[in-house]
C-alpha cells in the first residue's frame, strides 16, 4: 500500500531528493507570521507518493536532505503506518497506536517546532483544530 504525504521544498538543503519522486501536487503559500519561518517568502507544498517497498530508503533519504540550520519534518501515511520524519529521528508509527504517537509529538515539539504545527496525531487536538 502506497504513502501519500507532503514534502515542504524550503525545508530541504538537498532538494535533488525531490527527484524521481511521484509529485501529485504542489501547493505554493505565502509565508505569514503563523508559519514561523520569517526568512521565507513562500512554502513550496509538493504532495507526493511513495511506494511501500521505497519508503523506508525515501524516508531515510529525506531526512538526511533536510536544513540543517532549521526544525522541519515531512510526514507520509498510508493506511496502516506512519512516518514522520525529522533531520535526526524517523518515526515509523502504527496509525492505531497513541504512545507512539505521542512520542513523535513530543519530539517535534522537543526540537522547537512550533506545538500547532506538529498536528500529524489524530488522538490529539491543538490550537482549536
Amino acid at each position: 500500500m502506497n504513502y501519500k504525504g507532503v514534502i515542504i521544498e524550503e525545508s530541504l538543503s538537498d532538494k535533488s531528493v525531490l527527484k524521481g519522486l511521484k509529485i501529485l501536487n504542489t501547493e505554493i503559500e505565502k509565508v505569514t507570521k503563523e508559519h514561523k519561518t520569517p526568512w521565507l517568502a513562500q512554502w513550496t507544498m509538493h504532495t507526493v507518493e511513495i511506494s511501500e517497498n521505497e519508503i523506508d530508503i525515501i524516508a531515510d533519504r529525506i531526512r538526511s536532505s533536510m536544513d540543517l540550520d532549521h526544525e522541519w519534518y515531512a510526514d507520509f501515511k498510508n493506511d496502516n503506518t506512519h512516518f514522520i520524519i525529522f533531520r535526526n529521528k524517523v518515526f515509523k508509527v502504527d496509525r492505531k497506536n497513541k504512545e507512539q504517537y505521542d512520542n513523535a509529538t513530543k519530539y517535534g515539539i522537543s526540537i522547537g517546532i512550533p506545538e500547532y504545527q506538529v498536528d500529524f496525531s489524530p488522538y490529539i487536538k491543538m490550537w482549536g483544530r
